[in-house]
Order: C-alpha cells, then structure tokens, then sequence
C-alpha cells in the first residue's frame, strides 16, 4: 500500500503547475469484522477500503476534495487527474484564507508496526468458549490501518499499525450487563481470560437484588473504562490553544492558574505509544510527546498550523479540532488486586455513559453510571447498582477528592468505526476517590 500511495503522489507531483503546492492525505484500511449475538457469529466480513483527500494550493487558497479509490493504480491516477483539475476550476471562487499555514520544510517519516494479529478463526473459538452458557454481544474489528501525507514539495509520510479490539458485554436481562474490553496489537490468552473471568464474577453478581442509593457524595473506584470518559470529555475543549485563546476552555481555571488538580495528575499527548500517525494533514510532523499537565498544573495546550497562524505562535502540530489522538494519563502507585480493599466501602463504577458538561466553566460533568457497576462493604462486592446520575466537577475527582490512581495502565481506543476505524486511543489507570456526587 506503501508503495501504491508513492505512486500515486509522484503522479500529482508531475502534474502540480507553477504556483501552485499539492497535497494528498490517504486513510486505508483492511479490516475483519466479526458481530457475535447470543454467543454465536451473526456476521463476518472483511472491509478494504482506501479514502484519498488531494488539496490544492496556490495564491494563499487552499480547496480539498475526498474521494475513494479502488486500489488500480492506472484507474486511480485518472480519476485523481480529474480532481485536480475540478479544484483547479473551483479554487478561484474561494476566498483567501488568512490563517492558511502548510509545511514547506520537507520531512519523511515512515512507521510500520509488524503485524502479529491473531487468526480470526482462533479469535471466534475463544469468544464462543467465553461465550458458552451465557449470552455474549460484540464486535471484533481488527487488521492493518494505513495514513499517509505527501505533498509537491517532495515529502513523504507513511504510518501503519495493525491492532485489534473486543468490544463486548455479557448480557443478564432488562438493562442489566457487564460490558468489557480488549484491545492491543497481540493476543494474550491469559490476558483475556483475565478479563473473561472478572466480567463472568459480575455477571453473578448481577443477578442479586440491586441496591438503591440515596443522593449524596460515596467513595467510589472508577476503572481504566470509566476514566477513559472523563478523560475523553477533558479532550472535547479543554487541551486546545484556540479554546483556552478564546476563553472556551473547559479547563479555563486551571490554565489561568486559579485552580490545580491532585500532584499525581500528569497527563500528555503521547504520539511515541499511541496508535495515531505522527504527522497531520497539512505536514507539520508532531513530537513524540507534549506535557499537557504536570503534578496537577496546566503546562501547555495542543496548537494546530491555524491556531498558530491566527495567534502568531509555534505549532505542536495538533490536528484542526486540537484534540488528543493519544492522551495519557500517567500511573500512580495502587496496585490494581488492593482496589478494592482500598475502597473499603463505596462505588465500584465499570462505565459511565451519556456524558455532558452542567457547567463548562466549572469543568462539571454529568452523566450516568451503567453496566457493572457495584456497592462494596469491607472490600467486597456485595451488589449491583441501580442507575444513578452524577454530576461532579473534574477539580474534585482529580483533584481535591482524588486519592490514588492505579499502578497498572489500560489502553482504551477508540471504538469509533463511522466511515473508518479510529486510530484514536487512551491510555489511563483506575482511580479511587474520596467522594462522588450522586444527584438521583
């Protein structure tokens, strides 16, 4: 595919006039899907599908057109051919942009991560023995994703990573089920027997009488799953230059210095470990890691070319919407077999779903508990919870009411399969805090 995609930008190179810079972002997949229901395989499929943006550039405009293509070399250069001189035609109707920033210095890249995928054959046998006796839903998505940049200037970037994820649940009845994860770039039997084994504990566990809670703040434990919520709210606005420029930023105090989170808050952008590509769609290539909040302090926010442009800053090269494509949060020091001890008596929170800032300037979200989701009483589980609202503010649970996050990491990407599968993920520990606000 490499090699294709080469071919394919020296061909808009030849082609790109005086003038004028062209540029070209590809995102490809070959992926297998396979939908279990009941325990048992409802669809499988293999996907390949590859998507080229071509931008063109000239008298400080820009205009972009995406189109997919069938993997024929000869048949795709035409049909790109033919791009080109439709953004030709269209580019003088747009107006100039005024924050319009690319990268002119050339720099290549190239990451491959060898591919060690399971057979999906092994992984149907492994999900239907986990299956058995018990009612499984999920989706397994899994194979090579592809992202590559080029431009008329001579640059070439290449990322290609081959991964996989789980993503199921077993289903006891009404709104009741344990929902669980298993994501990486190696199948490890024990790994997921593991996580086989805790989430078939919870599922009896959910077949007791659920207990009732009155509003009010609990101790709670919040697993790798449940922060990745958190988390990914903290992503929609509260890391990017623009937002914190325009005094949008849900995380407004925290960058004016008026409020902190805990010390053993650290949390970057970490391209090096991640699954997203280390370059972007106008070029610029990203460092390996950008410290985003050090021990509880805001150190520095994620700023695309046009931010950069606009403000007449330096770029980290973030993407357009200045989100996270790799967000870690560093671990703490509780070894994940003491959480529950730890917690004592409290909230043992599996997911929390439908989430929403109350109050965006207080950095307050609120949401739902759902799926696994337990009271314990002297470091046991003891039952299930009914559905409760929450709604609390990110300067408690990571801050003032935080009292230690896990010494093991999850990485949790994303699930997202809308028009193709997301390199996005986060990589974060479990958290136990010392109150949480349950409102009905």
């Amino acid at each position: 595919m490499q090699t294709y995609f080469n071919d394919l930008a020296d061909h808009m190179q030849s082609l790109t006039r005086a003038g004028e810079v062209t540029t070209a972002w590809l995102a490809a997949e070959q992926s297998d899907f396979i939908r279990f229901n009941r325990s048992a395989v409802r669809q499988a499929m293999n996907i390949r599908q590859i998507a080229f943006t071509l931008g063109l550039i000239a008298g400080g405009r820009r205009i972009e057109l995406r189109t997919s293509l069938g993997g024929d070399p000869a048949q795709d250069k035409a049909t790109l051919a033919a791009v080109l001189e439709r953004l030709r035609r269209d580019l003088p109707q747009v107006p100039p942009d005024p924050y319009l920033l690319y990268a002119t210095e050339v720099h290549s890249t190239e990451h491959r991560l060898p591919p060690a995928l399971p057979d999906p054959g092994m992984v149907i046998d492994r999900v239907l023995a986990a299956g058995a006796a018990r009612d499984l839903v999920g989706l397994y998505a899994a194979g090579p994703i592809m992202r590559g940049f080029a431009n008329s200037l001579g640059q070439r970037n290449w990322h290609e990573v081959a991964n996989f994820e789980l993503d199921w649940s077993f289903y006891h009845r009404a709104d009741r089920a344990v929902k669980s994860s298993y994501a990486g770039t190696r199948w490890d039997d024990a790994r997921f027997a593991a996580k086989v084994d805790l989430a078939a504990e919870q599922l009896v566990r959910l077949a007791e009488p659920a207990r009732t809670l009155q509003p009010g703040s609990y101790r709670a434990y919040f697993t790798p799953t449940a922060m990745n919520e958190f988390l990914g709210a903290l992503a929609w606005g509260g890391f990017g230059t623009k937002s914190q420029r325009t005094r949008q930023s849900t995380l407004m105090r925290l960058h004016d210095g008026e409020a902190s989170l805990n010390p053993a808050i650290t949390c970057c952008e970490n391209v090096a470990d991640g699954m997203a590509p280390s370059f972007q769609a106008d070029g610029f290539v990203k460092p390996g890691r950008v410290m985003l909040i050090e021990r509880g302090s805001a150190v520095a926010t994620l700023t695309s070319p046009r931010t950069a442009r606009e403000y007449a800053i330096g770029s980290n090269a973030a993407n357009a919407e200045e989100m996270p494509d790799s967000l870690e949060l560093a671990a703490g020091d509780l070894p994940q077999t003491d959480v529950l001890a730890s917690l004592d008596r409290g909230l043992y929170i599996g997911n929390l779903w439908y989430l929403n800032y109350s109050d965006r300037q207080a950095c307050r979200l609120t949401g739902m508990t759902r799926f696994a989701s337990f009271w314990v009483e002297n470091g046991r589980i003891t039952a299930p919870l009914q559905v409760m609202r929450f709604d609390d503010s990110i300067y408690r649970i990571l801050g003032t009411n935080l009292l230690a996050l896990t010494r093991e990491q999850e990485l949790v990407p994303d699930g997202d399969t809308y028009e193709a599968r997301s390199t996005r993920s986060v990589r974060t520990p479990g958290a136990l805090v010392d109150a949480f606000t349950l409102t009905l």
